[in-house]
């Protein structure tokens, strides 16, 4: 299928045709990489490595998917991938996502009505660590920038991190690992993060930003005693700004730790932890978030201190710390503001997975959480979910990239609200 002209509207003459020579260029590229992974597999020891059905594509190439120039492009990338492949000795196997070639992620609910997000964690995982090296040897890229708060998200997305860089043959001195304590930070959080640093053999450097945000606010006219929005929004724009500055020393990447249930409600800082350079969790709900430690603490990891570390963050409260901690404890806990994401995961799995309306919902929610939730409790949390879902949109229609890992993947480019659209059909 041809460019259409709307499309072509605004190029200079030839210069469309002249990128369509240029860019299929990467489909090679992308199956030299993927070699390199399968060899760094092999040399690990791996029997098996599972990556996106799209991975020599490089993704969705929009209005150029169709073009004859691509597609010949892509069949020969795919062809030489493949005689590669089979003349490597003790080569692992390589699963690619169902469906061949172009086939979308995991799809179809768990074995659990809870959780129909739950049930493969290992697959997540690869999913993951896959789509981050890929990102990381696309760029050339042999630095990560991460912060480590001690909680669930950054914890995986450090683990991923560290496992991309091994399956690049990447030295880990290149994963740069950053804890920011502020005026919520309690001990327990961060003593898991430096033990879980420790744990992976990693540098972990301590930069406080209660200094620096102490300026701020004077800079703005700020009372540090006046707990709002601002006081809160700050602290994540500072350590944002950290990494960010951090990652431009190293020549690297931010590594955002952001889950899906949060980019779903909004429950981020506008350009704050809103933003990094590739979001490892994107396309992860929450509730698979803790899966999917928690199985990583029980396998890959079990016995270490990284584990341990693990162990206790997944049975710490869900908290952005921005609050002072009271007598040393988490003073605030994301779930008694935004509700429990084991609901939310469940609502939005139903809502775009299934396509279902509201009563739809509110029946199957019911059905599921009659044992630990009331039916009046589940409404109110499902209306919170719709407001915010759509109310929130603004956040995730200028997102960075990310791994997509379900049929459910909130990025502009998969599943698109516009921000300004009334969410009173289900309200």
């Amino acid at each position: 299928m041809k460019a259409s002209t709307s499309e072509r509207r605004g190029v200079p003459s030839g210069l469309f045709d002249a990128a369509l020579k240029v860019r299929p260029g990467a489909f090679a590229e992308n199956a030299s990489i993927l070699l390199d992974l399968v060899k760094s597999t092999a040399k690990a020891g791996g029997a098996e490595i599972v990556v996106p059905a799209d991975f020599i594509r490089g993704g969705d190439c929009g209005s150029l998917n169709d073009h004859p120039a691509f597609q010949a492009a892509l069949a020969v990338a795919q062809e030489k991938f493949l005689k590669t492949l089979a003349k490597l000795k003790r080569a692992p196997k390589v699963t690619f996502t169902s469906g061949g070639w172009g086939a979308s992620p995991i799809a179809g609910a768990g074995p659990d009505p809870r959780f129909p997000f739950g049930g493969r964690p290992g697959e997540v995982f690869s999913r993951q660590e896959v789509g981050l090296a890929r990102r990381l040897a696309a760029i050339g890229c042999r630095h990560a920038v991460i912060g480590l708060s001690g909680g669930l998200d950054s914890a995986l997305a450090l683990l991923v991190t560290v496992s991309a860089f091994d399956l690049l043959g990447l030295d880990r001195a290149g994963v740069h690992v950053y804890t920011m304590p502020g005026f919520g930070t309690t001990k327990r959080t961060r003593g898991n993060a430096e033990d879980l640093a420790e744990g992976l053999g990693l540098k972990l450097e301590t930069i406080d930003i209660t200094a620096a945000c102490r300026q701020h606010f004077k800079d703005i006219g700020q009372s540090e005693r006046v707990h709002d929005i601002t006081y809160e929004n700050a602290q994540a724009r500072e350590r944002t700004q950290i990494l960010m500055d951090k990652a431009n020393q190293f020549n690297g990447i931010v590594v955002g730790t952001g889950d899906m249930s949060e980019i779903a409600l909004g429950w981020c800082t506008y350009n704050g932890d809103h933003m990094s350079m590739f979001g490892v969790n994107a396309g992860v709900p929450k509730t698979v978030v803790r899966e999917v430690c928690r199985w990583w603490a029980e396998g890959k990891g079990a016995g270490g201190l990284a584990a341990k570390a693990l162990l206790d963050i997944i049975a710490t409260p869900v908290s952005p710390e921005l609050l002072p901690s009271k007598r040393g404890k988490i003073a605030q806990k994301t779930e008694d503001k935004v509700g429990p994401y084991e609901l939310h995961d469940f609502f939005l799995w139903h809502f775009v997975a299934e396509q279902a309306g509201r009563a739809e919902i509110l029946k199957a929610a019911k059905k599921a959480f009659k044992k630990q939730y009331p039916a009046s409790v589940i409404a109110k949390w499902l209306d919170v979910f719709f407001r915010r879902l759509f109310s929130q949109s603004f956040k995730r229609n200028c997102a960075p990239d990310g791994v997509p890992v379900f049929s459910v993947y909130l990025a502009p480019s998969a599943w698109h609200v516009p921000s300004d659209i009334s969410n009173g059909v289900f309200v």
